[in-house]
Formats: structure tokens, C-alpha cells, sequence
């Protein structure tokens, strides 16, 4: 099993702190950290595996999807986007295909499309 960093109820509560104030959506608001790092950590949980890296950057990169295991280097398969992107893409307000078609998505590999693990929070 992949190892926490964020206690599934402090990741829930973030979640839910962050939906309820659309204003905690800044990078610098310490609940809005927390959620979009619990949910790469869910989806690193719900979808264990280390073909496909995914990175938020400045506030972490997971790696999850079973399949080939990439250990050093740049990843084959990797999918990065801003925190907005990110939270707002977990919760399903937003869906992969418009953030790619609006290019906030970039994914390049043969396994980068992770649409079908989304949306984690339902």
C-alpha cells in the first residue's frame, strides 16, 4: 500500500473546507494545500502503480497506474497541471477532455490519459 502523508480524515475535511469557500482556492490558503495533496494521494491509493507520474506543481507529484515501473529519469508517461486544474478535476467539476482541449493538461506518454480514475471525490 503507497504511503500517506496526509491523514485520510484531515485530507477529507480539507476537501470539504475547500468546496464549502470557493475564496480557500489560492496557494497559499494551508487547507487548500491539503486537499489537492490528499487527493494525488488518493488517487496514488486507488490506482497503486508507478508507470504514470502525476505532477501539481508547486505542490506535489504522485506516481500511480499499474504497469510498467519507471525508476529514474523523466517518466514515459506523465501528466501535469496547476492546483486549480487539479482540485477542481478530483472533485468533477471539471472534466479531462476540456482541460486538455484548453491545453491546462499537458500528458504525453501512451498511458498519460488518466480519465478514467476520475473524478476521485464523488
Amino acid at each position: 500500500m503507497p504511503l500517506r502523508r496526509i491523514k485520510p480524515l484531515e485530507g477529507i475535511i480539507a476537501v470539504r473546507a475547500v468546496l464549502a469557500d470557493p475564496t480557500k482556492r489560492v496557494e497559499t490558503d494551508s487547507e487548500f494545500k491539503t486537499a489537492v495533496r490528499y487527493l494525488l494521494e488518493e488517487l496514488m491509493v486507488l490506482r497503486p502503480g508507478r508507470s504514470v507520474e502525476v505532477r501539481v506543481p508547486p505542490l506535489g507529484a504522485i506516481q500511480c497506474i499499474d504497469g510498467l515501473t519507471h525508476r529514474r529519469g523523466t517518466p514515459p508517461n506523465t501528466v501535469e497541471l496547476g492546483p486549480l486544474e487539479w482540485f477542481a478535476l478530483a472533485v468533477g467539476e471539471v472534466s479531462w477532455e476540456s482541460l486538455v482541449a484548453s491545453g491546462k493538461i499537458l500528458a504525453s506518454g501512451t498511458r498519460a490519459d488518466i480519465s478514467d480514475a476520475l473524478p476521485i471525490w464523488r
